[in-house]
């Protein structure tokens, strides 16, 4: 299992919109993030700035299945919306360089 950390910024006065859209997503992205190996899912907002850390079986596998997935692409065009830099699952990253973790 991998954890990734990611960084996501909103565009501003778009808070409330954005914490809405997260108060219950769509079943179906729900089973969709399962299926392709998320194990948890946390968010955090410091004003326009979004902290991600998921749990995930594979995260570079996670973001090749939900990419062009039917539950997903509706959610991240919602998203897009949102946020200052839309994810367009182009990339291939690995999410934030670790610097210290205390043992």
């Amino acid at each position: 299992m991998e954890r990734i950390a990611l960084h996501t910024r909103l565009k501003p006065g778009r808070e409330q919109d954005y914490e809405r859209a997260h108060a219950v997503i769509p079943v179906e992205l729900d089973a969709a993030l399962r299926e392709a190996g998320v194990r948890s899912w946390r968010i955090w907002r410091d004003g326009l700035d979004l902290f991600h850390v998921v749990e995930v079986d594979d995260y570079r596998r996670m973001r090749r299945m939900l990419a062009d997935h039917p539950a997903n692409v509706p959610w991240q065009a919602r998203m897009a919306e949102l946020l200052d830099v839309p994810d367009d699952y182009s990339g291939d990253d690995s999410g934030l360089h670790k610097v210290w973790e205390l043992p």
